[in-house]
């Protein structure tokens, strides 16, 4: 749909105050992508709730009116996940902002959906605790929820699924419910936590999540650790997490990306393929022991150096460099769009898998960056090229295509933490099988009319 009618606009306002609903162009336009090159339908209109019961209200309207409904967090992902595709209302939960409660004592944080990820982390920071999933981008913890984003720390603290206690979800004909429960664990009936986690609103919106929280690491210490080539540099990072070493983050990039990132952050760093790495301890001893166990591993691989990075400002800029790895390839290739590949693989296949994605790049002498968080099996390729050139594009595609099957055949899954949004749609009959019918009926039964964020996953 593209416009509303006069009694509907009449009524939108009124669920809301006026200056929390517009159909302006300009914040129509501004909701009709995210960063990716997918391109969205114009919303006839963007709302903007600042309580469970007005989203509640606004849900149960869209219903009975048959207007297709997309939620919005920071618009930071990757595969078209908060895209409208029908138009209809676009419902940005930013201004659901609050951070209602931190319990220190019981490692939590009640908070509503549009709070972002860093102000989270620098309001829990008073008390030595933080939310450790990080997808590099400030992103909204509703928009954390609904793609269960992960990143750099996931191979020792998990992904958001594993720091989601409780929920409050509006259900797409505007009955609330609150799922989980606040206690460290549970065993009573079916996890409804977890179904709403990574289910990108298309079947509830978030309005309220009690988190997990965990205390920050005393000691630190971070290393870049060069190899000959990319088999080696990934046979390392196999025994490293076989060995039980635990890494905090385990990083693989490739020449052409750390050249990027030389040539931008000036960092100095050897174009060869390395392996970023930090531990965390709670002692600096402990620390040191880990490092030297880690070294020597990687030297048993073929290392060709180990360089620590100790001091706070060099282990900053490291990561700093690592989390803007997106921007600086965007701003290496101006007026080019990129593709992401975000496959995952079990972490003894990983070696194969990079070299694979390296050969299927340049076999196609494609522009394409190969790095990932290697410590939990996430392999990236980041392509870029113009989506009008159809030939072009089209060998990025084909990349991406063999990927993904390749990750698929040997265990492993499409998207490692970016969610399905649109880009990845096409691959969830091959991951899921006879499984995929099953979250089919899951949608058709709490969505009948297919109203929530349509046009994803299925």
């Amino acid at each position: 749909m593209q416009e509303f009618t006069i009694p509907q606009l009449a009524t939108l306002s009124s669920l809301v105050a006026p200056d929390r609903f517009s159909t302006g162009p300009s914040n129509r336009e501004l909701h009709l992508r995210d960063i990716s090159f997918h391109q969205g339908t114009l919303p006839a209109g963007i709302i903007w709730p600042v309580t469970t019961e007005e989203v509640s209200r606004i849900l149960a309207w869209a219903y009975e009116n048959d207007v297709p409904v997309t939620p919005w967090g920071a618009g930071t992902s990757t595969e078209g996940n908060p895209v409208p595709t029908r138009g209809g209302l676009v419902m940005d939960l930013t201004r659901m902002n609050r951070i209602l409660d931190i319990r220190p004592q019981d490692l939590q944080a009640d908070v509503e959906p549009g709070v972002l990820r860093k102000e989270l982390n620098r309001q829990t920071g008073k008390h030595g605790l933080f939310f450790p999933p990080d997808p590099g981008a400030d992103a909204t913890i509703g928009g954390m929820i609904a793609n269960n984003a992960s990143g750099v720390q996931t191979v020792k603290y998990g992904a958001t699924k594993d720091y989601v206690m409780r929920l409050t979800v509006v259900l797409p004909r505007g009955q609330v419910i609150h799922t989980g429960c606040k206690a460290p664990k549970s065993s009573a009936g079916y996890d409804l936590t977890r179904l709403f986690v990574g289910s990108e609103g298309t079947i509830g919106v978030v309005t309220e999540a009690t988190l997990r929280l965990t205390g920050i690491p005393s000691h630190y210490l971070a290393a870049t650790i060069r190899f000959p080539d990319l088999e080696k540099a990934s046979e390392a990072v196999a025994l490293m997490i076989g060995s039980g070493l635990g890494p905090a983050a385990l990083e693989l990039l490739t020449p052409g990306l750390i050249g990027l990132m030389n040539r931008e952050k000036n960092l100095g760093l050897a174009e060869v393929p390395s392996l970023f790495c930090e531990f965390h301890a709670i002692s600096a001893n402990a620390l040191q022991e880990t490092a030297l166990l880690a070294k020597n591993m990687c030297e048993e691989c073929g290392a060709t150096g180990f360089q620590y990075a100790t001091a706070e400002a060099d282990r900053k800029d490291l990561w700093r460099a690592r989390h803007e790895a997106w921007e600086t390839i965007h701003r290496a290739h101006p007026k080019q769009e990129t593709l992401i590949v975000d496959a995952a693989v079990p972490i003894s296949r990983y070696p194969e898998m990079v070299v694979f994605a390296q050969q299927a790049v340049d076999a196609h002498q494609a522009i394409g960056y190969v790095f990932g968080h290697a410590g939990d099996g996430n392999l990236h390729v980041v392509m870029a090229g113009d989506p009008a050139n159809r030939t072009e594009w089209g060998k990025l595609e084909a990349i991406n295509q063999a990927i993904v099957e390749k990750a698929i055949q040997v265990g492993g899954t499409c998207t490692g933490e970016h969610g399905v949004g649109i880009g990845k749609r096409k691959f969830m009959q091959m991951e899921h099988g006879e499984s995929f019918e099953l979250m089919r009926q899951i949608k058709n039964l709490i969505d009948p009319k297919g109203l929530m964020n349509p046009g994803k996953i299925f």
